[in-house]
């Protein structure tokens, strides 16, 4: 009022009072924020994971991977399986960029075979383990007393059990193959999954909207499927970006062991551990690549899901 009075009995432009143009800037910048649209959560989120600069290098990483691992191999005149004895351990150049192995095969082809291999692998495991930990994880949350206390002992005696020795007794069984080692990894995976939905769902079950969908008959599948998931989606993907690059490397072990992908399939286990001979002999391109993508495959997906920890976290949001 004061400001106002001053600009009233003002009688010409430099008698008006230097704060009355801050006044004026704060009032119009106030009235933008009040006119903005506001952000929805998911909206926000991405906002926040744009600033993050470290897990959006992360997504660019993956993305081009994606990419490469689609389109590479074909980009190549080579073929992943064609042996050319006389073309061996030849080092990176024009014509195999990646330098050949002990077979004389194009390590680069071989190398985006794996990505494929490994990327499939990851997030196969990753969506049984969305799939199974959200439906059990989910019911034992929402029905809680004896219900939830015999699921969660199921859970503490699969969680107990030596899951490199599953792992390694099912490959055994069943044999190596593709659809064996998605299945060793997610015996037991999906275990951290149900237990993260469950107690998201203890916190929410309660909420009103929950409560008002309950008082007017809703089932309990669709108050689960409409009412508490999509509630808990945001810890649920930091576990998934979180599942795929453990399954990542517990393929890559298994294919360093000789119990994962066999020849002639490319995995970059399988090619990490064709090279360990060759690396000793100087020829380190047959290793090189293969640890290379393992590691920064990993360590994006890391980043990532550490990113999108704090996106989704809704006490960080504005």
């Amino acid at each position: 009022m004061k400001v106002a009075n001053k600009i009233e009995t003002a009688h010409s432009p430099a008698e008006i009072p230097n704060d009355w143009f801050t006044w004026k800037e704060t009032d119009k910048e106030a009235a933008e924020v009040v006119s903005r649209p506001s952000l929805s959560y998911w909206q926000d989120a991405w906002k926040r994971l744009v600033k993050n600069k470290l897990a959006m290098a992360g997504l660019v990483f993956l993305v081009l991977l994606t990419i490469m691992a689609i389109f590479g191999p074909m980009i190549s005149p080579y073929t992943v399986d064609k042996t050319n004895l006389p073309n061996q351990f030849q080092p990176p150049s024009g014509d195999h960029w990646f330098g050949t192995d002990s077979l004389g095969r194009d390590v680069f082809t071989r190398t985006w075979f794996g990505a494929r291999i490994s990327l499939f692998v990851g997030l196969m495991a990753a969506l049984i383990d969305f799939t199974i930990g959200i439906i059990y994880g989910g019911i034992s949350g929402y029905k809680g007393g004896r219900a939830d206390n015999i699921m969660m002992r199921i859970i503490e005696i699969l969680y107990g059990l030596p899951y490199l020795l599953v792992v390694i007794l099912l490959l055994v069984v069943l044999g190596p193959s593709l659809g064996t080692i998605i299945l060793a990894l997610t015996v037991t995976g999906w275990v951290g999954m149900a237990r993260i939905v469950r107690g998201q769902v203890l916190q929410i079950k309660n909420y009103e909207f929950v409560l008002a969908s309950r008082s007017f008959g809703t089932k309990t599948s669709r108050i689960i499927r409409k009412n508490l998931i999509p509630n808990t989606m945001g810890p649920i993907i930091v576990q998934m970006t979180l599942t795929v690059p453990s399954a990542i490397f517990a393929e890559a072990f298994l294919s360093f062991l000789g119990l994962g992908i066999q020849s002639p399939h490319a995995s970059w286990g399988m090619m990490a551990n064709d090279a360990l001979g060759a690396i000793l002999s100087g020829h380190w391109w047959t290793l090189f690549f293969p640890a290379f993508f393992i590691s920064f495959t990993m360590f994006a997906f890391n980043v990532l899901g550490d990113g999108l920890q704090d996106a989704l976290d809704p006490k960080l949001r504005k």
